[in-house]
């Protein structure tokens, strides 16, 4: 049998790279200070790690206060959901208010592995969606298998919600993406998009319009290829960017510097 080809290596391009979904305290890999090394290499210059649980809510605070370059989320994962009360809403509340905090997530619903009761994900996912609300910041959703909830409790919710939010790691059918995006809210893609068999994550691709597209790897899962099998890493994100600019048919750099805009305009906006 002939040699396997070596894999190519990750390509560094000119404008930097906003990764907007991952998970720092998941990774084991390799040390965060070698990983956010090179990430840096290749390009990556901002980082929002994703709190999911009750567990994760102080390490996920820490990791922000580890480097300029990061910062994270409040929220509870609909697989927690049952694992949600009032301290633990108290807590995302609160912290909305810190610097280094950008958002409300990660939350939504999620039918496909079922790990907490449908009607408490949907509460939970309710009560979370208002503090965002109350306390003016986006919203980072999950939603897997649950495209119909998601959209109506999105659209009790979307009017009131200012500054939106982003479906991330989106993997709906056209009919969510389509009412996501005429709501204002932005698609996250990640390496979904570079596997065989999504061809779904690809049209979803294709209908977003650029303005509305976020970068992210949700690492340290959904590796994309040509790492596919490895444990993934912010640092793999310009492949991700890659795929996307093919699939919309714009130059590499264009489509960074739209996507790196939609992302500050997302998490830090400008004072009114």
């Amino acid at each position: 049998m002939g040699k396997k080809r070596p894999r190519r290596d990750i390509p560094r391009f000119e404008h930097p790279i906003f990764e907007t979904h991952c998970h720092l305290d998941y990774l084991e890999a390799e040390e965060l200070k070698e990983t956010l090394a090179r990430s840096k290499e290749v390009g990556i210059e901002r980082i929002i790690t994703i709190a999911v649980s009750p567990d994760n809510l102080d390490t996920v605070l820490g990791l922000t206060e580890a480097d300029d370059c990061i910062w994270g989320t409040q929220g509870i994962h609909p697989h927690e959901a049952e694992k949600y009360n009032e301290a633990v809403g108290a807590t995302i509340r609160e912290r909305q208010s810190v610097e280094r905090i950008v958002a409300v997530g990660e939350i939504g619903l999620d039918y496909y592995y079922d790990h907490a009761d449908r009607a408490v994900q949907r509460e939970v996912f309710e009560q979370q969606l208002q503090i965002a609300v109350d306390c003016d910041a986006p919203i980072v959703v999950h939603t897997r298998d649950a495209d119909e909830d998601t959209r109506a409790i999105l659209s009790n919710f979307s009017s009131q919600l200012r500054r939106k939010g982003v479906i991330h790691s989106f993997t709906s059918g056209l009919p969510l993406a389509e009412y996501c995006v005429s709501e204002g809210f932005c698609l996250g893609f990640n390496g979904i998009a570079t596997f065989n068999s999504a061809d779904n994550v690809r049209q979803a691709v294709a209908a977003t319009p650029i303005s509305q597209i976020l970068l992210e790897t949700d690492a340290p899962y959904l590796t994309p290829v040509p790492y596919r099998g490895k444990p993934n890493a912010p640092f793999y994100l310009p492949f991700v960017a890659e795929k996307v600019a093919q699939i919309k048919g714009y130059e590499i750099e264009h489509l960074l510097a739209q996507a790196w805009r939609n992302s500050i305009d997302l998490f830090f906006p400008e004072p009114c």
